[in-house]
């Protein structure tokens, strides 16, 4: 039997897919190069964000319009957090896949092949007291251990541009962002080992990786889960970065989403000492105005903000730091979105994106009072995004001049 994947969003996802491609390869599956060789069609959804959720929707229709003889299986977060509503309402779709353990994908393919009737598949959340998610694959023939499987998932197939790969090291989140859904998608925070981690890596540069991107939904968070038992949630990374800095080799690792309230200050010292760290930093800060973040449940203030930047800057001169803004939260007022873009201009941030609030059902921002119209808050994305230009064209002004090792990951325009 073949499959096609259609691997629809963030590299968080992109990472499942990956996992559920080697499940299904195992299991004596075939991929397919083209969505009319398969017998199988799988969407790889997110439901993070009601645009992600149509975009994923209108994925599963697209598909079944082209190919109406076809079998299609919607997997991912959207299955995982609507997986009974979709089950009555999305005829389009087969069967519905939203497990947090990835082997159970093997399943669902073949149930959806044999042409029963639709059913959601393993759509419960992770927890930290059932057992941390599956991230890693069975080693052949059975057996245990953490090296083993997590080498094995250092095989996976890989969906990254050649020569970087893409490194979960923690599962969930307990930031609790009252606009985020991503708790009740992904549940709890469950960190991975460092010893597996480091077996997967390994892994990964024997295949001839060079830049490896560690993810999670907050890496400064990483370990905290296992901590806490211990007294104090204090952050593991600087440990796990520690031991891959003992790796070995020519190659580089990239730290991605680290929430400002967990920024762990150690791994500045080690990304000093250790040059295959890049001193980049993806520090969604969200908002400047103290009230905002208030409601939103993040702590501190412009100035506490300010304070983390300059630190970096000070310990890693070449530091680049990108970040992402939220505007039309509820409650934001004119006051509120100055004080927004005055932390911009005082920021002076690398890198910015920029997004309007999203109304998910579940989140306590859902019935918060005071909601900005869509409009308004498009209107404050525009001038957010308009107003970085300058900031970051000038802030790459100090690499003109500059030799820098690269990796080319793919050409374009060249014969």
């Amino acid at each position: 039997m073949r499959y096609f994947l259609d691997p629809f969003g963030c590299v968080k996802n992109q990472v499942d897919a990956e996992t559920m491609m080697a499940h299904l390869d195992g299991a004596g599956w075939a991929v397919a190069e083209d969505p009319g060789g398969a017998d199988l069609i799988i969407v790889n959804s997110c439901g993070f964000i009601e645009s992600a959720k149509r975009e994923s929707i209108n994925a599963v229709l697209g598909w079944r319009k082209r190919y109406p003889e076809k079998k299609i299986l919607l997997a991912g977060c959207l299955s995982r957090r609507y997986g009974a509503e979709l089950a009555e309402s999305l005829n389009e779709a087969d069967v519905l896949f939203g497990g947090a353990d990835l082997s159970g994908i093997t399943g669902a393919a073949n149930r959806a092949v044999t042409g029963r009737e639709p059913e959601v598949q393993g759509s419960g959340l992770p927890s930290a007291a059932s057992g941390r998610p599956d991230y890693t694959l069975p080693p052949p023939g059975g057996g245990s251990g953490v090296s083993a499987p997590a080498a094995i998932a250092g095989r996976r197939p890989l969906l990254s541009l050649p020569g970087s790969a893409y490194v979960k090291i923690s599962e969930g989140c307990d930031n609790r962002c009252t606009f985020c859904a991503i708790p009740l998608i992904r549940g709890p925070l469950v960190s991975r080992p460092v010893p597996e981690i480091l077996a997967e890596c390994r892994e990964l540069l024997r295949r001839g990786i060079r830049e490896i991107n560690l993810i999670g939904q907050d890496t400064g968070s990483y370990g905290m889960d296992r901590r806490g038992a211990e007294g104090g949630r204090e952050s593991a990374l600087p440990d796990l970065l520690q031991a891959l800095s003992a790796l070995d080799g020519r190659f580089w690792v990239r730290l991605l989403y680290i929430h400002p309230d967990n920024f762990p200050l150690p791994i500045l010292d080690i990304l000093a000492l250790d040059g295959r760290f890049l001193p980049y930093f993806d520090i969604p800060f969200q908002h400047g105005s103290a009230k905002i973040l208030t409601a939103m449940n993040r702590r501190g203030d412009a100035e506490t903000c300010l304070g983390l930047i300059d630190r970096i800057r000070e310990r890693l001169p070449a530091a680049v730091i990108r970040s992402t803004f939220m505007t039309g939260f509820p409650g934001e007022t004119e006051e509120d979105f100055a004080a927004l873009l005055d932390f911009q201009d005082r920021a002076r941030f690398d890198w910015l994106g920029c997004f309007a609030w999203s109304r998910e059902d579940g989140t306590p921002a859902w019935s918060m009072k005071g909601r900005v119209p869509r409009k308004t808050a498009l209107e404050r994305k525009r001038v957010v995004e308009e107003r970085q230009i300058p900031i970051t064209e000038k802030n790459m002004d100090r690499f003109v001049g500059k030799e820098y090792d690269v990796l080319v990951e793919e050409r374009i325009g060249v014969e």
